[in-house]
């Protein structure tokens, strides 16, 4: 019987930008998650994987068929796949638990392997700027939502699309990680949620960062698929990114 003590993290694969080849990200995305060894245990996608989703009661958007198929896969074989909301994909309501997923909240605390991780999307922990913390209660707020969705899909997808295109296409220059001066190390080390964290992981920022804080804690960001294939794999006792697999 194979044993199955790996355990993958992926985030911000922004599937459906139009832009930097939206084909080629969907397949490589794709032949990762057909990929993962029959050795995998659970797969966690900390946020961003759509570039912008909007569910609807009855309609959800059109296409990613061979990426649900892949991830209906790893279900089918006893993996468990679980997912953050991000910012780009934060309506997400039922239809990802419908095919099997479990939706799991920024920061979560869990425990893999008699390690400790702290895992989530990244964005909104530690110190925020005011703008964006009004943009996230207004993403979060149920009458506005309610609203969002009394437009005809046709228009709400494409005004969510093109919104998501921009706000990617505006950050042009590559995320330069201020080490003590970031809010998410800042989170990190002032974290005490049930004791000490072996491991956190997030995304959001799309940077590829590897810092040991003060504490002894691993702090882990992965950087977006734009370009490449990034993930984390922890085997149950050691914890290796893609360049080190």
């Amino acid at each position: 019987m194979i044993e199955k003590n790996l355990t993958y993290f992926v985030s911000d694969v922004h599937l459906g930008l139009q832009a930097f080849d939206p084909a080629d990200r969907e397949a490589r995305f794709v032949s990762f998650l057909r990929g993962l060894p029959q050795e995998t245990a659970a797969l966690y996608m900390l946020g961003d994987i759509w570039d912008f989703w909007y569910e609807y009661r009855d309609v959800v958007p059109k296409g990613y068929v061979r990426v649900f198929a892949a991830l209906q896969e790893l279900m089918d074989r006893g993996v468990e796949v679980y997912f953050f909301p991000g910012n780009h994909d934060i309506w997400t309501y039922s239809y990802f638990e419908e095919l099997g997923m479990k939706r799991l909240v920024q920061p979560c605390r869990v425990e893999i392997g008699g390690k400790v991780f702290c895992l989530g999307h990244g964005d909104g922990l530690g110190p925020t700027p005011f703008g964006y913390r009004v943009i996230k209660t207004i993403f979060n707020c149920r009458p506005l939502q309610v609203l969002f969705s009394m437009l005809h899909p046709w228009f709400a997808y494409r005004l969510g699309n093109v919104w998501s295109r921009h706000s990617r296409l505006s950050h042009k220059e590559e995320y330069i990680f201020r080490g003590e001066e970031e809010p998410l190390y800042k989170f990190a080390t002032q974290y005490a949620d049930g004791g000490p964290v072996d491991y956190f992981i997030f995304g959001h920022y799309h940077a590829a960062v590897d810092e040991t804080l003060p504490g002894g804690s691993r702090l882990l960001m992965l950087k977006d698929w734009i370009s490449s294939s990034p993930y984390i794999c922890f085997d149950g006792s050691e914890l290796y990114t893609d360049d080190n697999v």
